[in-house]
């Protein structure tokens, strides 16, 4: 079971930020916060080799905040600017409430509200609720298209078949063309990019390979099993020429390309590791029981619960500023000094 000190905790408010940053929620560095990561759970029925130990427990649920807390932090975002929200999990379709949540996020002020799932189960009257009710978009997680692979990955006994189907389910629901995180590992799936550029052709999919970032509970992360996104991009135009796609910004995490012969779909890659986007990034992490992580690789997180607890909306607010205050510079995975955080990604939400 991995536990936090309390170096990684800190039940203390974060250092005041500064009166020029109480406009909205402003880092140290200049960046403004416009996209929330919200984790509504910290549970998920798969246990993937590159996350999650096989051993690994969830947190006590009375531990994870509730309905009316999570609405209360988006609201509280909102209103200092944020216009972009992501559901993670865990695995968010776990979240008893999620029809709730989602219901309750039909009217609220936000450009884009989207879900990260990992495609296990999607009925077409979810598919059709959800939608309805405001969801945006869905991604969707799938790291190879071999039974064999998908098995010894994911450590469950949902079948790719599966997944390709949810995906079917969603775009007959209306949904815009779904996104697709592959992550890419040496010596476990680097030789499928060209079978998922082919998928994300015959589908119409938009297929995005992400980067091996350490972040697996098991630590067991090394460089040399990262597949650099220009590996993956060389691979691929080794079949298909790719051409770059237009109106890509600088707070988007991927690199975007469609094929040149005018083929559906899309590819993207995310390359945390060998080009990090630090310098743009506007996100802001919370997870399912309250904390404030500024950045995905925090090895500090602020408490958001006694803030909360005093039902104070402009001390939660204030909280919320100082905590993205101390958001840091970049991640430093390529330095000496880079610590990897205690929290693997399915505990800190995507």
């Amino acid at each position: 079971m991995t536990t936090l000190s309390l170096q990684q905790i800190d039940t203390h408010s974060p250092p005041t930020a500064p009166s020029k940053a109480r406009s909205g929620l402003i880092d140290a560095h200049g960046r403004t916060i416009r996209d929330l990561r919200l984790s509504v759970t910290d549970r998920c029925n798969f246990r993937c080799a590159y996350c999650m130990e096989p051993d690994e427990r969830f947190l006590p649920k009375q531990s994870l905040l509730q309905l009316s807390d999570y609405l209360d932090i988006i609201d509280a975002a909102i209103e200092l600017g944020v216009r972009k929200l992501r559901i993670t999990g865990g695995e968010p379709t776990l979240y008893p409430k999620l029809d709730a949540l989602l219901e309750s996020l039909g009217n609220r002020d936000l450009d884009d509200i989207a879900m990260t799932t990992n495609g296990w189960r999607l009925t077409a009257a979810q598919a059709t609720r959800w939608r309805n009710a405001g969801l945006h978009r869905l991604t969707f997680s799938l790291d190879t298209l071999r039974a064999d692979r998908m098995a010894a990955i994911t450590r469950s006994t949902t079948t790719i078949d599966t997944v390709l189907q949810s995906i079917e389910t969603a775009a007959a629901a209306d949904f815009p063309r779904p996104k697709v995180n592959v992550v890419a590992q040496r010596g476990v799936n680097d030789d499928e990019a060209v079978d998922f550029a082919r998928l994300a052709r015959e589908r119409d999919l938009d297929i995005r390979f992400i980067e091996f970032m350490p972040l697996d509970s098991g630590r067991h992360w090394d460089r040399d099993t990262v597949v650099t996104a220009d590996e993956t991009q060389a691979a691929i135009e080794r079949v298909f020429d790719l051409k770059p796609r237009a109106g890509t910004t600088a707070a988007q995490t991927s690199t975007n390309f469609r094929f040149a012969d005018g083929a559906p779909g899309a590819i993207g890659f995310i390359a945390p590791v060998s080009r990090p986007f630090c310098g743009a990034c506007n996100r802001l992490r919370i997870t399912a029981e309250g904390m404030v992580r500024p950045c995905l690789f925090s090895t500090r997180e602020w408490d958001l619960r006694p803030a909360m607890a005093s039902g104070d909306r402009p001390l939660l607010q204030r909280f919320l500023q100082d905590a993205t205050w101390t958001k840091q510079a970049g991640h430093g995975i390529g330095s000496a000094s880079f610590q990897q955080p205690e929290r693997g990604m399915r505990a800190i939400g995507g």
